[in-house]
């Protein structure tokens, strides 16, 4: 049987790419360092993905197994030079953490196996299979580096499926949204994964999806945090904030009409489309959940800043993302390490040198000064 090796066991690796493998007849073998979810996966070696929708449908997902990356680092090895694709969904920060293990069963792969290996990082991360290569080339000798890139092929992608908090301790089974896209960039034709989408060119896919479904969905928990709300629907179903969110995607809908040339028809129907998921109330997601991690999340080049900074450098609105960005600065979440932090540095440092340091916006600039205007007003 053919064989996967992805790096991540959580929700979004069993119920998403993990599935998608295992549907198109892969031996998937995740890797992670849960020893619960790897020992489960071991003994029971399949779980069930379960949709959000009225009718509860399910899918078994079998062919699984799994691997302790930091106990079991020749098995590890061993499975990447057999696979045919290797897979992560780790988030963008780990991939650093994870490239020199990676390194190691690439470079005995090139050795033993000639056949194509396919490695793609499905992160919410604009190129971050290029990020990953670069962190694994970091680690390979120069002889063993032109062999990598002879015979391994690093593709981007752009994933999106929402995944909320599970409420199963103890068991395998997800729970997901029924929707999912998942797009990869590249010319040549790679073996077949069912709903996976090939495309010549991914920017246009990549930020329509960044800047739609994760600009909007980090909208909606911010101001849903600011306004008392628990969960993403409830949030939405409060007329001030659904319009606000409709602003902000219209600023960030308007970008990527200009710069992509795409139907402006066709766009509005897609952010309609991904409204209308948000509103899912089966999916029972909680705005702490979507809004932690503010610190990426108000990175330079992330769903809040970038947008913000090519609506302005092509001349269109950004005063609703420079609001975002404001209610983001706000988010103070006490569970959230991240937010913690987030909060100290503003107390000591002030909004417009966390906008410097964590957004890498010029104090100056007009998009930091409409985004400190916005702050005042929240605060109040």
């Amino acid at each position: 049987m053919k064989q996967a090796v992805h790096f991540g066991a959580g929700n979004i690796g069993r119920g998403f790419i993990g599935a998608l493998f295992s549907q198109s007849g892969y031996q998937v073998v995740f890797v992670d360092i849960a020893d619960q979810i790897i020992d489960q996966l071991n003994e029971k070696k399949e779980y069930r993905v379960m949709l959000a929708t009225d009718a509860k449908e399910s899918v078994k997902i079998e062919n699984v197994s799994g691997l302790n990356n930091l106990k079991q680092e020749e098995e590890v090895i061993k499975a990447i030079t057999n696979a045919e694709y290797l897979t992560t969904a780790i988030g963008p920060n780990i991939l650093p953490r994870i490239a020199p293990l990676i390194a190691k069963g690439l470079a005995a792969r090139v050795e033993k196996n000639d056949e194509k290996l396919y490695v793609i990082a499905c992160e919410n991360q604009i190129s971050a299979t290029d990020l990953l290569k670069g962190y694994i080339l970091e680690h390979l000798e120069e002889a063993t580096k032109e062999k990598v890139l002879a015979q391994v092929s690093f593709l981007n992608s752009a994933v999106d499926r929402i995944v909320p908090i599970q409420n199963n301790e103890g068991s395998l089974d997800v729970l997901v949204e029924p929707y999912y896209e998942w797009v990869v960039e590249t010319s040549d034709e790679i073996p077949h994964i069912e709903g996976m989408t090939i495309v010549p060119e991914l920017a246009p896919f990549i930020e329509r999806k960044l800047f739609t479904v994760n600009t909007g969905h980090a909208v909606i928990a911010y101001f849903g945090y600011l306004a008392g709300k628990e969960t993403i629907d409830q949030t939405l179903a409060d007329e001030a904030i659904y319009k606000q969110v409709k602003a902000t995607l219209g600023e960030t809908g308007a970008y990527l009409i200009n710069e992509y040339h795409l139907d402006e028809a066709e766009h509005q129907k897609y952010i309609d489309k991904i409204i209308g998921r948000f509103e899912n109330a089966h999916l029972n997601d909680g705005v702490t959940r979507v809004g932690r991690s503010p610190l990426r999340k108000l990175g330079h080049e992330d769903r809040l800043v970038r947008p913000a900074l090519q609506a302005q450098k092509a001349g269109l609105s950004y005063t609703n993302l420079a609001k975002a960005i404001a209610a983001a600065l706000m988010f103070d979440f006490s569970g959230d390490e991240d937010a913690v932090k987030l909060q100290s540095m503003i107390q000591k440092h002030g909004a417009v040198q966390v906008l410097q340091e964590v957004s890498g916006l010029e104090p100056t600039s007009a998009l930091t000064k409409e985004i400190v205007s916005q702050y005042g007003v929240l605060k109040k």
